[in-house]
């Protein structure tokens, strides 16, 4: 499949006239709990040439490939981007830590690497976390049945808002990094089994709800909720993205 996604990849920057810095894996093959049938989540960031960023003509800021049950390709134009990473836009920053990474060109990524500690706002992060929990804890998972994968779309971001406050760093994208976090034996073993069911099973699977797990998300986002206020604000200046944008939207420069 990396074969097929990267003459995808190809295929874009030829018939778009772009040029792609950086692609990665976004999707639950990244966060480390994919199901046998898990499409794949590609998102990258691609640059225009030069002319096109000096017009007075808007140029579309996203670019990809029509969605089918196996690809989901798409991505986001460098000044967009760029403008996101500055808002602290957590699935971006997810994005420079996946670990499948498809394309990456001449340290783009990299030096947003560098830059993420000191532009990530942790209380941003912590509440767009805190909020993906909530709504999937409240709207997906008190049924009489629900959804297996549900229970790892709220313990992620809920385990990325804890990291937030916790460790006041930004929270890795991998579920096995975050879930170091959790310091009750039971829940890790329950969450154990759900993933050994979750890896063999389908993406529509569907279990009772597991009540102690229900009931460590409620109290995990009661103490995040508690919390988040005490974490910083502080904004950063576009300088240093600016002069990224500069270096990268010349195409003979990459």
């Amino acid at each position: 499949m990396t074969e097929t996604i990267m003459q995808k990849l190809r295929e874009l920057e030829q018939t778009q006239n772009i040029k792609i810095l950086y692609a990665c894996e976004s999707g639950s093959r990244a966060w480390g709990f994919a199901s046998p049938d898990s499409d794949f989540d590609v998102r990258f960031i691609y640059a225009r040439p030069l002319n096109d960023y000096l017009g007075i003509t808007d140029m579309p800021d996203v670019a990809g490939l029509p969605v089918n049950e196996v690809l989901d390709i798409g991505g986001w134009d460098i000044r967009k981007s760029l403008k996101l990473f500055l808002k602290s836009n957590a699935p971006l920053y997810e994005w420079l830590q996946s670990p499948i990474v498809y394309q990456e060109e001449n340290g783009f990524a990299a030096e947003l690497r560098q830059l993420m500690p000191a532009y990530f706002s942790l209380r941003a992060g912590a509440n767009h976390y805190l909020s993906m929990a909530h709504n999937t804890l409240t709207d997906d998972l008190q049924a009489d049945q629900v959804k297996l994968k549900r229970y790892f779309y709220a313990l992620r971001p809920a385990l990325a808002c804890l990291w937030a406050i916790e460790k006041k760093t930004v929270p890795p994208m991998e579920f096995d990094k975050l879930r170091v976090l959790i310091t009750d034996d039971t829940i890790q073993q329950t969450i154990d089994d759900l993933l050994k069911r979750k890896l063999q099973a389908d993406e529509k699977a569907l279990i009772t709800p597991v009540m102690e797990l229900n009931k460590w998300l409620a109290d995990t986002l009661t103490y995040c909720k508690q919390q988040i206020t005490r974490l910083n604000t502080e904004k950063r200046e576009p300088d240093e993205l600016s002069k990224i944008f500069r270096k990268y939207i010349a195409h003979d420069n990459l």
